[in-house]
């Protein structure tokens, strides 16, 4: 169990999540810090994306997924049922592995989330529209475009426009679920820049396999194998002297 010295924006303490009988993690506790990229790799299975999912209750769209322990947002347990889960999305949210442009105009699916949560006025959301696709470092690009269909994009452009369309509801905290794993180097260069220069204004967490791409952007680094959480620090720490043998066995690549 790894904890951060500092204050965390989210808090996973003694956290288990289970398909059925099958242990996805077990007994997670580890703090993401405000205005840090925090990476959490390992190889394959072991439990990255279920950690992740688990933050913003995305597994509770799979029946048999079950969990144990805590995950507190603003000192709230997220898991409790007094919880608004549409209020607590709209502060942590998610990108994930494969771009998923709504079948809409690029103006809308920026627009979807601000009219869901109680933007009505047009030059509001024309603002909103303008400057999360700034931020996504998209707008110079669909500027002249916005009422053509999302689909007709780049798969990087609609990476991008994923990440906008998170940022439109104004979070805290950006999940990002290898986010460049679909993409070719020059669109997964424009997304790590991207990463970059939001962890200024947002908290971000990524899962991603690209051990290289972890070391270039995080601050922190969550190790992962077979469900627990071997080790967590600073990324320049670990990658200079890992802790734990489990976690040298992956950087030097005998794990994979």
């Amino acid at each position: 169990m790894v904890e951060t010295t500092k204050e965390p924006v989210i808090q996973v303490k003694d956290f288990s999540g289970f398909y059925g009988e099958k242990v996805g993690v077990k007994d997670i506790t580890v703090g993401f810090e405000k205005n840090k990229i925090t990476a959490i790799i390992g190889p394959s299975g072991c439990g990255k994306s279920t950690l992740l999912r688990s933050i913003n209750r995305m597994n509770d769209e799979i029946p048999i997924y079950k969990t144990q322990g805590k995950i507190l947002f603003e000192g709230q347990n997220v898991y409790s049922k007094e919880i608004n889960l549409t209020h607590f999305r709209k502060k942590v949210g998610m990108v994930f592995q494969r771009p998923t442009p709504f079948p809409m105009s690029i103006y809308e699916n920026i627009a979807f989330g601000p009219k869901l949560h109680g933007t009505k006025k047009k030059t509001d959301l024309d603002e909103i529209v303008e400057n999360s696709l700034r931020q996504a470092s998209l707008f110079n690009e669909v500027k002249d475009d916005l009422k053509k269909s999302a689909w007709g994009l780049s798969g990087g452009q609609q990476q991008r426009l994923c990440i906008a369309r998170a940022l439109a509801v104004d979070p805290e905290v950006i999940l990002l679920d290898e986010p460049t794993s679909a993409l070719d180097p020059i669109a997964t260069k424009h997304i790590e820049n991207l990463v970059e220069e939001l962890v200024s204004t947002y908290t971000i967490i990524i899962v991603t396999h690209n051990l290289a791409q972890a070391v270039r952007i995080s601050d922190y680094m969550v190790y992962m194998f077979q469900g627990d959480l071997v080790e967590y620090g600073q990324t320049s720490a670990i990658v200079k002297q890992p802790a734990d043998p489990r976690t040298e066995e992956y950087l030097t690549g005998k794990v994979s």
